[in-house]
C-alpha cells in the first residue's frame, strides 16, 4: 500500500523489523490487526508520515563510536591521502546520513586532517538519505547543545557558530557538503568515491537487498577506495569484494581488480636443441598421473592430450586422441568450451570459469569445477594449441556454502540486536521528551495563582 500510494518501497527491508515497527504504530492507535491499520491509513492519510518516520529510525550522532572514527583517522586517511596525491580531489559519500551528524563529522575529520584551505579546495561530501524531512534538517546544519555533547569542546568552538539556542555548522565549510535523496536499493550510486561511509544502514535490509547494495557500493568506489560501516555490519560473505583494514572497527578496502596477463614462457633458445628422452618421459609421466584433469587441443581442433584423470572423468579412450574436439561430449558438458577455445585462439589470453555445476550420470549430488582455458606456446609468440584443465572444488564449495550460511546467521543475529538497540534509543528519547513535558505541566499546575490587586 505504501509503495502503490506513496512510492515508498520497503520490500528490501527485513520483515521482522517492519512488523515490529508497524505493530508499534498499531499499539499506539489501539488497533489489533494489519487490516484494521490499513483501513485507518485509508481514512487518515496523515498517518503515513508517522508510519514512514517509524520505519526509518534516524538514530545518529556526532562521532558515534569514537574509537571507530579514531581508527579512520589513523589507519585509512593517511593511506588514502598518500594514494591520491596533494592536489587530487577527494570524493566522499555518506549513505544513510539521516539528519546530517555523520556527514558533518566527516567534514570535521577531513578538515582537521587536511587543513581548512585544502578541505575547501579538494573535498566534496555527498550525503544522502531516503527521508526528505531528515535531509531538510541536515541542510540547515543547526543542532541543539545536547546534540553536540560528543563533540570535543575545541572542535565545537572551531566548527560551530551560535545562532540563538542552536549551533550552526560553519557556512564556509558547509558548502563542501551536498545533501540529496537516494534510495540505496533502487537509485544509481554516486560514482568515483574515495571513501564511502554507511554506518548501521545495511543492517535494516534483508540478505538479497544487502548483496545488491554492497555491489553498488563496490561499483561506486574508486581504487583505492574505502568503506566504513557500523558495528553491526561485518561483510563476512563479501571477502571477494572487500578486505578488512580493521575488522573490529568495520573499516574495509576495496579489493584490487583482477588483471589477466599472458602466461610467461621460457625462451626456447635457452634450452638445448633436443631434450633427453628420460626428461621427456618424466614430463609425460607427470602429466599423465597428475590429479588435475588436463586436456590439450591443437589449432586444427583435434584433441591431442588427455591425462589419466581426464580419461577417467570424461570416459575418454585412446581412440579419441586425434578426433575433432567439438565431436566429444567434454566440449559442451559440463561447460560450453568450443566458443571459448576459439576465443583463446583469436586472442591468446587465459579464460576462467568458476563453480561449474555438473550432475554426473548415476550421481545423486552435483559436482563443481573450476575450469581454465589457456593458450599453449611452442616458442614466444608461437601459438600451438589450447590447454583445458578442470579442478574439482566440490568439497571447497560445500565448506564455503556452510561457512557463508553460518556467517549470514551470525550477521543477521547481530544486526537484529543492533536494530533493537537503536529502537530502544529512540523509545528512550521519546520517553525522556514526554517526561520533560510532564514535569513542565506539573510545575505550571503547582505554581500559586497570580493575585489581582486593586488600589
Amino acid at each position: 500500500m505504501m509503495k502503490e500510494t506513496r512510492g515508498s518501497d520497503f520490500t528490501g527491508y527485513k520483515r521482522t523489523t517492519l512488523q515490529r515497527r508497524v505493530k508499534r504504530r498499531m499499539i499506539l492507535l489501539d488497533l489489533a490487526t494489519f487490516a484494521e491499520y490499513k483501513d485507518y491509513l485509508e481514512l487518515q492519510p496523515e498517518e503515513f508520515g508517522q508510519l514512514f518516520d517509524s520505519l526509518l529510525i534516524n538514530v545518529t550522532g556526532f562521532f558515534r563510536d569514537p574509537l571507530a572514527w579514531q581508527a579512520l583517522r589513523e589507519q585509512v586517511l593517511p593511506e588514502l591521502f598518500s594514494a591520491k596525491g596533494v592536489k587530487t580531489p577527494i570524493r566522499v559519500w555518506s549513505a544513510g546520513c539521516a539528519t546530517g551528524e555523520e556527514a558533518y563529522t566527516l567534514a570535521i575529520v577531513l578538515a582537521e586532517a587536511l587543513g581548512h584551505d585544502q578541505f575547501r579546495e579538494r573535498v566534496k561530501i555527498y550525503a544522502t538519505d531516503l527521508d526528505e524531512d531528515a535531509l531538510q534538517q541536515a541542510r540547515a546544519g543547526a543542532y541543539d547543545t545536547s546534540a553536540l555533547t560528543d563533540v570535543p569542546e575545541k572542535l565545537r568552538d572551531t566548527y560551530f557558530e551560535p545562532a540563538g539556542e542552536k549551533h550552526v555548522f560553519r557556512r564556509d565549510l558547509r558548502r563542501q557538503v551536498i545533501f540529496g535523496r537516494n534510495d540505496l536499493t533502487h537509485d544509481a550510486p554516486i560514482s568515483r568515491v574515495d571513501l564511502l561511509v554507511a554506518r548501521n544502514t545495511l543492517m535494516y535490509f534483508n540478505a538479497e537487498a544487502q548483496a545488491n547494495v554492497i555491489r553498488r557500493f563496490h561499483f561506486a568506489l574508486s581504487h583505492p577506495g574505502y568503506l566504513f560501516l557500523g558495528k553491526a555490519e561485518m561483510l563476512l560473505n563479501h571477502t571477494d569484494d572487500f578486505q578488512p583494514v580493521d575488522l573490529r572497527k568495520r573499516l574495509f578496502r576495496k579489493v584490487s581488480p583482477t588483471v589477466l596477463t599472458d602466461f610467461g614462457y621460457a625462451d626456447s633458445r635457452s634450452e638445448p636443441a633436443s631434450r633427453e628422452p628420460a626428461a621427456k618421459q618424466l614430463d609425460g609421466a607427470a602429466l599423465s598421473s597428475g590429479p588435475v584433469v588436463q586436456l590439450a587441443v591443437d589449432l586444427a581442433d583435434k584433441l591431442k592430450v588427455a591425462n589419466a584423470a581426464a580419461e577417467s572423468l570424461f570416459n575418454l579412450r585412446p581412440r579419441d586422441l586425434g578426433r575433432p574436439f567439438s565431436e566429444l561430449e567434454v566440449s559442451y558438458r559440463p561447460a560450453e568450451l568450443r566458443s571459448r577455445i576459439e576465443q583463446v585462439k583469436t586472442e591468446p589470453r587465459p579464460q576462467e570459469l568458476h563453480d561449474v555445476e555438473w550432475l554426473r550420470p548415476g550421481s545423486a549430488d552435483p559436482s563443481y569445477y573450476d575450469v581454465s582455458i589457456v593458450p599453449l606456446f611452442g616458442a614466444p609468440g608461437d601459438l600451438i594449441g589450447v590447454g583445458v584443465s578442470f579442478v574439482d572444488v566440490t568439497r571447497y564449495r560445500r565448506v564455503r556454502d556452510e561457512l557463508a550460511y553460518a556467517n549470514t546467521e551470525l550477521e543477521r543475529a547481530y544486526e537484529e540486536l543492533q536494530s533493537l538497540n537503536e529502537e530502544l534509543e529512540t523509545t528512550n528519547e521519546e520517553l525522556q521528551s514526554t517526561n520533560e513535558e510532564l514535569e513542565t505541566t506539573n510545575e505550571e499546575s503547582s505554581s500559586p495563582p497570580t493575585k489581582n490587586w486593586r488600589r
